[in-house]
């Protein structure tokens, strides 16, 4: 497969195409792209199907994106999400 290059908090991220980003940040070892509103805990992937908000990030400048069901294209910038919205 080839690998799609894109950006998460600046470093490189690559994943595969038709992976989902949530995919690609666990395969690169990344468990956590998220904070919550009130005490700032770690959130990453919880269900994987888009039903709850624990995947929340920002997906080139769009806030609150769901990252198990945004698929990863090239060039992407994808940021941490700071639970704010």
């Amino acid at each position: 497969m080839s690998t799609l290059p894109a950006t998460f908090d600046g470093a490189p991220l690559a994943g595969d195409p038709g992976q989902s980003v949530a995919a690609a940040l666990v395969a690169a070892g990344v468990t956590s792209w998220r904070t919550t509103r009130r005490g700032g805990r770690p959130r990453g992937i919880f269900c994987g199907i888009g039903v709850c908000h624990d995947c929340l990030l920002t997906v080139d400048g769009v806030p609150n994106q769901r990252a198990c069901l945004v698929p990863l294209a090239p060039g992407m910038v994808l940021e941490t999400g700071d639970g704010r919205g």
